[in-house]
């Protein structure tokens, strides 16, 4: 079951709503006194339904769940479609792009904002197991990045995240930078693929890519790292390494 409602973030994009989905496992109302682990999603649009997507093809995570079983809570948020409203809310660090200028990256107040306002509402308002090892992150492209953000800096708060083609190209150095600083519990599980078929579209893929997990393993993190044969940026793509990612994690 997916339900859909509207949720504002205010020091983002004022009092403009945009769509909220939270999937609630077959086992939800039937055992009304089991809790699950929640895991949080960027670019809800894209997550469940065709007809919600930008490009007409959702991951289609509602149909996995029901299929595979799995008892886990999952929440995603529409993006900002405004401009380069996704880019800037879904970077944590400022970049200069070719072709759209400055990009002043406001993902700490996203991230904040999903601490401390959705995060606690969904806590309240459902039952889940809000503790760090029940609290998981997932995203690809841009919101690959987020989740590869939240798990290092917000690790007190997310054991786990899949980061789907991260966009550690935006500003590499300003990343390893951000890892570098972070401090990673060393039960930190993070799963990290790109796809062989767009792992050249950015100059800075590849070597960010080797270089970011390199720091990683050096934390001690556990860490999955692919190469996906044929993958390339798409939904399409990214849903078929659903269950590889989700048996990364020990969803």
């Amino acid at each position: 079951m997916v339900i859909k409602w509207n949720v504002t973030i205010p020091k983002l994009s004022g009092e403009k709503q945009r769509r909220a989905y939270i999937y609630l496992p077959d086992s939800y109302e039937k055992e009304p006194d089991k809790r699950y682990p929640v895991m949080y999603m960027f670019d809800g649009h894209n997550v469940f339904f065709d007809s919600d997507a930008t490009y007409g093809k959702s991951w289609g995570m509602n149909k996995y769940m029901t299929q595979s079983k799995k008892q886990l809570i999952i929440v995603a948020v529409e993006c900002n479609h405004e401009g380069n409203g996704r880019l800037r809310e879904y970077s944590p660090v400022s970049f200069d792009n070719a072709t759209l200028g400055r990009i002043k990256g406001k993902g700490r107040l996203y991230m904040q904002w999903l601490i401390g306002t959705l995060k606690p509402y969904i806590d309240e308002n459902y039952s889940t197991l809000p503790d760090r090892t029940n609290t998981i992150l997932c995203g690809s492209s841009m919101g690959g990045l987020m989740a590869l953000y939240g798990a290092c800096v917000y690790n007190h708060i997310f054991q786990r995240a899949a980061c789907l083609s991260p966009s550690i190209w935006v500003s590499p150095g300003k990343v390893l930078e951000m890892v570098a600083r972070a401090h990673i519990q060393n039960d930190t599980c993070i799963y990290m693929d790109y796809g062989s078929e767009e792992m050249f579209n950015h100059a800075a893929n590849a070597e960010s890519l080797i270089s970011t997990a390199h720091l990683l393993l050096t934390k001690r993190v556990n860490l999955a790292l692919r190469v996906v044969p044929g993958g390339d940026h798409s939904e399409a793509s990214w849903e078929r390494q659903i269950p590889i990612f989700m048996d990364c994690l020990g969803l």
